[in-house]
């Protein structure tokens, strides 16, 4: 098969090239010079196209004598690196006519593209069919030689494995677990890669979804699972060696391992914990559960808390906790002061997790008792008679108070309306504090209420003084409330000052407070038995609720003296809506009207002082000075525009208002446009085909007023035997764009 060339029988190889040399005879001269051998190729280049490294391919091409004598050959060779003849280079002859074929093998040793030249030298006395490489002709005693070459090419291909990672490392995997990780084998070279086997070393590793042999293809890759499942704990290694054929096969990759002894982990439930209000003086307590999820026992090495008021018990240091078991922590709160804390439980163990935190927050809560007033000054008592303030205790801390009793001590002082109660935080109590002197002269006292607030019993200081006279203020009535007034008006009221003591009256001072709120009380001097009058008068500036008061110093007992005032203002607001109006075009002698909403918003009835219009051509219905609007309502009128000239024109409405704001104003404009009076029909024309005599058809017809104007039908008029119309009757108006349909009958006869 890797014969150079395969020749006839014919062909004489025994006879040596250089006996032609004894041909001397004019004949054979003559015969020389009749008959020439000329060689012909068929292809000037051979290409071979890919081939892996390390394998082969074969290709050819024909020699042909194409001339009329006989070719020696004497040499076939092959340059370039990879390239051979099958069966080496073999010499022989052709005879005129004859073929014979050249077989060339590819064998690359390394990647890349290769190139080569066959160089055929002969006799013949020229070459065809080969356009590469060159030829001479060399003429010495009578013999000639030709050599000419066949260009080779060809490209060759090889396989990459690439390995991902290059290295294999599983650390700290608990004996009697698992641990996996993926590795890629990827193809990056040229030719397909022939994953032959694979070989696994080292204890405890384990390969998972690798099939060999197999092929991957250039760019393509496979992934396979490396499994490490320690029997003991230590460090190993191993590699996986892959046979293939790629360069540096077998390539290795290396395995590391390290394995530890099973042991606990440690959880806390729960795992953190708020005891959120404490009674600051007591405690609370929470239940805490360890569990050892782990594979091994746990030991305890230490417990500690942090933060005010935070303690752990139930547990202790060398307490051993066995695989899957639990045990209880007991955390307790007892606050020393009110507000918020918080705190941890750190426990340091042999698990896995060796130091277990646990967070604790909590509030310490503490009642605080206060009384309002704090102390009391009952001023001159006329003797014989007495006066009383109500005391108001209030919890104004975060926990409750227990309110037990309460005394009173000083002449001419007592106490009533006290009950004995817990008050919860932010909770009220009262009772009474009443003075009545027996004798002139000053006097104190005390009241004391005890609790378990801090700083229990709770002291008011108690004073007052007894006479014999004294003036005594009388007020009617003892709070003014004026109701709804309008915004802008005023109402007044008359308040009487009486003295109802035995000695006079002295008013120093009297102030007012409040918005919109005046009086006329100066100061005076009231005799025993007598009164005064004076006014107080309300005029809002706004709308809503306005408190106010009026503060009465005199020389009376319980001075300053308070007048309680209240009022409410009322107002309307007004808006309107459109806030103006553009009519079009509206034909001259025609009117387009336009629907305009006035809205209160207000909490008092709006009404209107004035109601205009402005411009030529408009108008108003539905509104006069008469209408008012109650509070959250509305009210709808019309404005119209009633051209008189084809010309344009702009206006107003202007409403004078009791509210804000006190002059709406409503823009209008308009253009008075030319009347024009059309009517169309659609379809204009009817068409009824074939209808039998004695019977009838029927078909309609739309007319519309196309014009800005009305349009009055004064006639309907049918021409033609057997048509009749119906739907339009004379004295029908079309206001402008309004259609009206129209019926014609045949009935031929």
């Amino acid at each position: 098969m890797l014969a150079l060339l395969a020749l006839a029988a014919t062909i004489g190889l025994t006879i040596a090239l250089s006996s032609c040399a004894g041909y001397t005879t004019n004949a054979a001269a003559t015969a020389s010079q009749m008959a020439t051998g000329v060689l012909s190729a068929s292809a000037s280049t051979v290409d071979f196209g890919n081939v892996p490294v390390g394998s082969s391919a074969t290709q050819s091409f024909t020699l042909t004598d194409t001339g009329t004598a006989p070719v020696s050959i004497s040499s076939v060779s092959v340059s370039g690196a990879g390239f051979s003849l099958s069966g080496g280079n073999s010499t022989g002859t052709l005879a005129a006519g004859q073929s014979a074929t050249v077989q060339l093998v590819f064998a690359p040793p390394s990647a890349g593209s290769l190139s080569a030249d066959v160089t055929i030298v002969s006799d013949a006395s020229s070459v065809s069919g080969a356009a590469a490489g060159t030829s001479s002709t060399i003429t010495a005693q009578a013999t000639t030689t030709t050599s000419f070459k066949v260009h080779l090419h060809g490209n060759a291909t090889q396989a990459v494995l690439s390995i991902s990672p290059t290295s294999v490392a599983f650390s700290n995997v608990v004996v009697g677990q698992s641990g996996t990780q993926i590795v890629t084998l990827t193809n990056t070279g040229t030719s397909n890669l022939q994953l032959k086997s694979d070989s696994l070393t080292g204890t405890g590793f384990a390969i998972a979804g690798l099939t060999v042999p197999q092929t991957i293809a250039p760019g393509q890759g496979i992934s396979f699972t490396v499994q490490y499942s320690p029997a003991a704990a230590g460090s190993t290694s191993g590699n996986i060696a892959f046979s293939d054929n790629a360069p540096g096969s077998p390539q290795t990759l290396p395995i590391t391992a390290s394995a530890v002894a099973p042991s606990g982990t440690l959880s806390a439930n729960p795992a953190s914990y708020n005891f959120n209000g404490v009674v600051v003086g007591s405690s609370s307590q929470q239940t805490i559960t360890l569990t050892n999820s782990g594979a091994g026992a746990v030991t305890i090495n230490s417990v500690s808390t942090s933060g005010a008021g935070f303690a752990a018990s139930g547990i202790s240091a060398g307490q051993s906790i066995a695989a899957g078991a639990q045990a209880s922590c007991t955390a307790t709160f007892a606050p020393t002061a009110a507000g918020s804390a918080s705190g941890s439980i750190t426990i340091s163990t042999t698990a896995s997790n060796p130091t277990l935190s646990i967070a604790l927050g909590g509030t310490g809560t503490q009642g605080a008792l206060s009384a309002n007033p704090s102390s009391i000054n009952f001023g001159s008592i006329l003797i014989g008679s007495q006066a009383s303030t109500s005391v108001t205790l209030t919890n104004s801390g975060t926990a409750p108070v227990s309110v037990s009793a309460a005394s009173v001590s000083g002449s001419g002082f007592t106490l009533s309306g006290f009950t004995a109660a817990a008050l919860n935080p932010g909770a009220t109590g009262s009772f009474s504090v009443t003075f009545a002197p027996t004798a002139s002269g000053s006097a104190t006292g005390m009241v004391s209420v005890t609790s378990n607030a801090p700083g229990s019993p709770l002291t008011m200081a108690l004073s007052g003084s007894g006479t014999a006279t004294q003036p005594q203020l009388s007020i009617s009535p003892s709070s003014v409330s004026f109701s709804n007034v309008n915004v802008g008006s005023s109402a007044s009221q008359t308040v009487t000052l009486t003295n109802t003591g035995n000695a006079a009256l002295t008013i120093a001072a009297a102030t007012i407070s409040g918005s919109g709120y005046t009086m006329t009380l100066a100061p005076a001097t009231i005799n025993a038995g007598a009164h005064t009058t004076f006014s107080v008068t309300f005029t809002p500036a706004a709308e809503g609720n306005a408190p106010g008061s009026i503060s009465i110093t005199s020389n009376a007992p319980g001075s300053p003296a308070a007048i309680v005032l209240s009022g409410t203002g009322l107002e309307s607001l007004g808006s309107a809506s459109p806030t103006s109006v553009s009519f079009g075009s509206v034909a001259v002698g025609s009117s387009n009207s336009s629907v305009i909403t006035l809205q209160n918003t207000g909490n008092a009835t709006l009404s209107f002082s004035q109601v205009s219009v402005s411009g030529t051509g408009f108008s108003i219905s539905g509104l006069t000075t008469a209408s008012t609007i109650a509070a959250g309502a509305s009210l709808n009128f019309n404005a119209v525009f009633t051209p008189a000239a084809a010309t344009s024109s702009t206006g107003s409405i202007t409403l004078a208002t009791n509210g804000s704001p006190s002059q709406i104003s409503i823009a209008l404009s308009g253009t008075g446009a030319a009347a024009t009076q059309t009517l169309g029909a659609s379809p204009t024309s009817l068409s009824f085909g074939n209808v039998q005599v004695g019977r009838s058809a029927s078909l309609t017809t739309t007319v519309t007023s196309t014009g800005n104007s009305s349009v009055s039908i004064s006639t309907v008029n049918v021409t033609g035997a057997g048509y009749t119309a119906s739907g339009i009757t004379p004295g029908l108006v079309l206001s402008p764009n309004q259609s009206v349909t129209l019926t014609v009958n045949f009935a031929p006869t």
